[in-house]
């Protein structure tokens, strides 16, 4: 699986932004995808994931009723709606997926396969 992240950029507080996780080389809908994003110096963190069907899905404390995640299986692709942007919301946000049984979905250590991360930057 090859996963391409995009949509990010540089936006001032309070604004919004769109990532989107494309996948190819097999269909995704069998797994279950997250977002995680890496501020520099520090460790790659959970921002939010969902399941196969898009039917459940589990965010971060400080992500929750901003940032929401969703899939479209049929595109092979995954997306994180951003709003009510922070300047502590800049990193690099990476896109993963996993097929595993159970996944700790909030733990990076559980993803197979990841994209090459997309810069988002929050200017006050």
């Amino acid at each position: 699986v090859q996963l391409q992240a995009s949509g990010g950029g540089l936006v001032q507080a309070g604004g919004s932004l769109r990532l989107s996780c494309a996948a190819s080389g097999r269909s995704i809908s069998t797994y279950y995808m997250g977002w995680f994003r890496q501020a520099p110096g520090k460790e790659r963190a959970f921002v939010a994931a969902i399941r196969r069907s898009g039917g459940v899905a589990y965010y971060a404390d400080s992500m929750k009723g901003r940032f929401t995640i969703s899939r479209d299986n049929a595109k092979n692709t995954a997306y994180l709606q951003m709003s009510s942007l922070k300047p502590e919301d800049t990193a690099v946000y990476y896109c993963g997926v996993t097929d595993r049984s159970n996944p700790t979905l909030y733990s990076p250590n559980s993803y197979d396969y990841w994209g090459q991360g997309t810069q988002v930057t929050v200017s006050s």
